[in-house]
């Protein structure tokens, strides 16, 4: 294919509502999200063609991509059940324009503020003074802990396990500097430095 046939080519996918439709579809499935309104899905695809845009090579790479998905799905992708969709996906995941798709979307998609709301992020914090305040520590969607106090005998099988030469006065694997010994270090001896 000449680079004139390769644009005319692009040009009969790129930027039709075939293309969009195909390009929601497959964000939709590749990040899937009961509760995530159409208009997030949306944002996140014109902002995929948007970067795209910004590239010749990536326009042309996304327009073939998103050609060829509905070609392997025979022009039906955006009608698949998710796992239909997921199967399709992995077909393409290795390819140039599922990696750009997928960079792109990940980044756009959770800085989405309805995206945020469904998935239940409050946002960043640092302008609310942190999370400290805020509930940091609102463990709510966990059972409450079971806590039990032991007040038998003490267990001196826990303890008594230690190797008998490990002691706090022990001497072995203490750093020397170099070219000293452990007497001149002031480490081991009379318990005075010498100078």
């Amino acid at each position: 294919m000449n680079s004139s046939q390769s644009g005319e080519a692009v040009n009969d996918v790129e930027g039709t509502e075939e293309t969009t439709r195909t390009l929601m579809a497959l964000i939709k499935a590749a990040f899937p999200h009961e509760g995530v309104p159409e208009s997030a899905y949306a944002r996140a695809a014109a902002t995929v063609q948007n970067r795209a845009n910004d590239s010749t090579w990536m326009r042309v790479k996304l327009a073939q991509g998103l050609d060829s998905l509905q070609g392997l799905t025979d022009g039906h992708f955006h009608e698949l059940s998710p796992d239909q969709a997921h199967l399709a996906l992995r077909r393409v995941q290795h390819t140039t324009f599922f990696g750009f798709v997928r960079q792109t979307v990940v980044v756009n998609l959770y800085e989405d503020e309805e995206v945020w709301e469904v998935l239940g992020y409050e946002g960043p914090s640092f302008d609310k003074g942190g999370y400290i305040e805020r509930g940091f520590d609102d463990l709510d969607w966990l059972p409450e802990p079971r806590i039990e106090e032991y007040d038998g005998e003490p267990l001196e099988e826990v303890v008594s396990d230690l190797p008998t030469l490990a002691s706090t006065g022990s001497t072995r694997g203490a750093a020397v500097p170099a070219g000293q010994t452990r007497a001149q270090s002031g480490r081991i001896g009379t318990g005075r430095r010498n100078a």
